[in-house]
């Protein structure tokens, strides 16, 4: 079972470590919890480069749980594979059931009801694991959405607690960094897609624009909170 927070302890938490840069967060982290307590979640996509070269340079025995749900880009996947080997990170795919899987594709629920399919192939999935851990490693970024520029380093969230350690970044930096260390962007950048996600719901596009074009949905799920519990109502 995860641990519940008070508002006092995120409280303590934020004031600790919003002054701290990105590195010395990721440091500080483990003062505060053990390896096996923490979760981190990566999409490979195309801002996912520069927290992963963090965890593989401050965290390098963190596993990396990428929730595999079947309909991510080709290029996606060998982007996966080319970081995990070039940082040397553990991968660990997470699946969805595979009869909701297999009704997702018949059904094409990412045109006719993308909460769904949301829900059923990344949302769900993932509760099982992260039932097992404390802290949750998030790659977002206030400057990319409404809903994430509310949100501080540490949040706590449906029983586990949500770490944001780049969460106050802004574009300039995140650029910076990465040509600073020479890493390698996603394929799909260079054709025009500013953010990546499953191939049915991802169009070129500046910043997130691309991403379930024509719909008012701006994330996926599993960061709002109360998504699954408002999907069921039909919400």
């Amino acid at each position: 079972m995860t641990q519940q927070w008070s508002t006092l302890d995120v409280k303590q938490l934020n004031k600790i470590f919003t002054p701290l840069t990105f590195e010395q967060r990721l440091l500080m982290l483990s003062r505060f919890f053990p390896q096996e307590d923490v979760l981190y979640t990566s999409s490979f996509g195309t801002r996912s480069v520069m927290l992963l070269h963090l965890v593989s340079r401050f965290r390098p025995k963190q596993p990396v749980h990428f929730i595999n749900t079947t309909f991510h880009f080709k290029k996606t996947l060998e982007y996966r594979e080319q970081i995990a080997n070039e940082f040397r990170l553990k991968v660990i795919d997470v699946l969805p059931d595979q009869a909701q899987n297999e009704i997702t594709a018949k059904e094409r629920w990412w045109h006719s009801n993308p909460d769904v399919c949301c829900a059923v192939n990344k949302v769900l999935p993932l509760e099982p694991i992260k039932a097992k851990h404390k802290v949750w490693i998030t790659g977002l970024m206030a400057y990319q959405t409404g809903y994430r520029s509310s949100l501080a380093v540490f949040e706590e969230q449906d029983g586990i607690l949500k770490f944001n350690p780049l969460i106050d970044i802004d574009e300039g930096e995140w650029y910076f960094y990465t040509d600073y260390y020479k890493l390698p962007r996603h394929p799909l950048e260079a054709l025009g897609y500013g953010s990546v996600g499953c191939e049915h719901c991802t169009a070129k596009g500046q910043g997130r624009a691309g991403r379930w074009k024509g719909k008012t949905k701006t994330e996926c799920g599993l960061h709002p909170a109360g998504f699954v519990n408002q999907v069921q109502e039909g919400k």
